[in-house]
């Protein structure tokens, strides 16, 4: 594949009203389809918010309602959706909870992945994912690094997902005001370190806790900034060229120098 469209969503998110939310994702969904996009990314738990008063009620199975509508959605336009939602895994001592991302290709699960870094309060409510592997799309041959967040300031995470063969980064996000400057810094960054094409999708509005400043960003495999938001609802589109990526890292040869034999 030399190149795809992709959408960045950035919404404003209602807490803990998961019909209204899915709603109004699905009607951007359906204008950005209408431009072209394939890929299309959501921020982070964009069905619910972190709706901790009702974790019970908002969180739901892998094939919960989220992502019934997500799957209808995708078969019906062909297209590849990028998201997250609380997670409801039953055990013996009861539920555990999860912040699962999800890409869906085509109407099916193309794979998951759980945030293996909560962030501060986070921690009090869900437990933490115990492996980073990319997703390998199964119709299309393209591989999406997924992190959540606060993973952003890992270097390692983005690391490894392009070590074992991402071709695009995704990050999928609720970070908070007044930090606009560090995710914009740790979106390039994550790019240029790893030659690889970043998609950093934020929210906007106010959750009970924080606010949120938007600034969703589109970075190439050099590090360019191609598409950047404001702080409003609104929908980043750009045309990623894959092929981009192996003209830059034949340019600037850093991972045949990486030295892994000392780090």
């Amino acid at each position: 594949m030399n190149g795809i469209k992709v959408a960045c969503i950035q919404m404003d998110i209602l807490d803990c009203r998961k019909e209204a939310n899915i709603s109004k994702a699905l009607n951007m969904a359906h204008r950005a389809v209408s431009e072209g996009a394939e890929i299309l990314v959501f921020p982070e738990v964009f069905s619910t918010g972190f709706c901790y008063e009702n974790m019970a009620d908002s969180a739901e199975t892998e094939l919960g309602e989220t992502v019934k509508r997500m799957c209808d959605f995708s078969k019906e336009h062909g297209c590849i959706l990028i998201f997250s939602i609380i997670e409801r895994k039953d055990g013996a001592q009861g539920p555990d909870y999860y912040n699962l991302g999800i890409c869906i290709e085509d109407g099916e699960i193309a794979g998951t992945y759980r945030k293996t870094h909560p962030f501060k309060k986070e921690k009090q409510y869900f437990s933490a994912g115990n492996g980073i592997v990319p997703i390998r799309l199964r119709k299309r041959d393209l591989t999406i690094g997924l992190q959540i967040c606060y993973e952003i300031r890992f270097p390692e995470v983005a690391r490894k997902l392009v070590l074992e063969g991402s071709d695009i980064l995704v990050t999928i996000a609720e970070f908070p005001s007044p930090r606009g400057h560090i995710w914009k810094s740790l979106a390039i960054a994550r790019a240029i370190e790893n030659q690889i094409p970043h998609i950093a999708c934020n929210r906007v509005g106010d959750g009970p806790d924080s606010s949120f400043f938007g600034g969703s960003i589109i970075v190439d495999a050099l590090g360019e900034v191609k598409e950047e938001a404001g702080d409003k609802e609104t929908m980043l589109y750009h045309f990623l060229e894959l092929e981009n990526t192996v003209n830059v890292r034949k340019m600037i040869p850093m991972f045949d120098d990486r030295r892994s034999d000392i780090y």
